[in-house]
């Protein structure tokens, strides 16, 4: 069976070879091709698709992104630690690097998909880049995969890394949750004692499991302290 592959608006394939070159692997290889292949064209084709490449990927990926923001920050205790990795391998963050390399113009996609805006779409960027890193820690090993993710994130983890206090535990716990299929999460808070000396309790709902509470004296901070028991619940961090 024949299958086309995606083109560009002059008609023409777009050329792998950047893009493999970029990762340090050969264009023709065909886990390049699956890596870039999205689970809609996969099952329209009744081919293999970029998932289990993905599992790879991750497991690559957070063990590089650790060993990095580990060395960067040798004062930090676990919890930033986990913060800043988090915030690094959001589906945000991972589609802004996947972009830079040019690799929605090579995503092959079903047709709901294309006409759906999926090659600009942050969760299917975010799983192509890591499908990729997968090919590279298959056919290059980890330590491939260390020297392609700093030259890849080095800049990004820096950035990530000024914000400190501002890397919100509410939004990666978002930008996680949509990324693994559980739907936005959901805030529950109780108000308890006068305006003056309010308490609150909140409470978030992700998957179906509600995790908490946080507690503060004000409602967003019990929210952001609910995200963070959330994250480290659901992520074993």
């Amino acid at each position: 069976m024949t299958v086309e592959e995606p083109e560009r608006r002059d008609g023409s394939a777009p050329d792998r070879a950047e893009l493999a070159g970029a990762l340090g692997i050969t264009h023709d290889d065909p886990l390049l091709e699956q890596a870039l292949t999205h689970r809609s064209f996969a099952n329209e084709h009744r081919l293999p698709s970029d998932q289990r490449l993905v599992f790879v990927g991750e497991a690559a990926l957070r063990m590089s992104i650790t060993d990095i923001v580990f060395h960067r920050s040798p004062r930090d205790a676990e919890g930033p630690l986990s913060k800043l990795r988090g915030a690094v391998v959001a589906a945000p963050a991972l589609a802004g690097v996947a972009r830079s390399l040019g690799v929605g113009a090579h995503l092959r996609l079903g047709r709901g998909a294309e006409t759906g805006g999926g090659r600009d779409l942050d969760s299917i960027l975010a799983d192509a880049l890591t499908a990729l890193i997968g090919v590279v820690h298959l056919r290059r090993g980890l330590d491939a995969v260390a020297e392609l993710v700093t030259r890849l994130f080095g800049d990004l983890i820096e950035r990530l890394a000024l914000l400190g206090e501002g890397l919100d535990w509410k939004t990666e716990l978002q930008a996680f949750a949509v990324r693994e299929g559980l739907g936005e999460p959901r805030y529950r808070v109780e108000k308890r004692g006068p305006d003056h000396r309010a308490h609150f309790r909140a409470w978030v709902l992700v998957g179906g499991v509600e995790y908490g509470p946080g507690e503060g004296t004000k409602a967003k901070e019990a929210e952001k302290l609910a995200a963070e028991a959330a994250w480290h619940a659901i992520t074993g961090d």
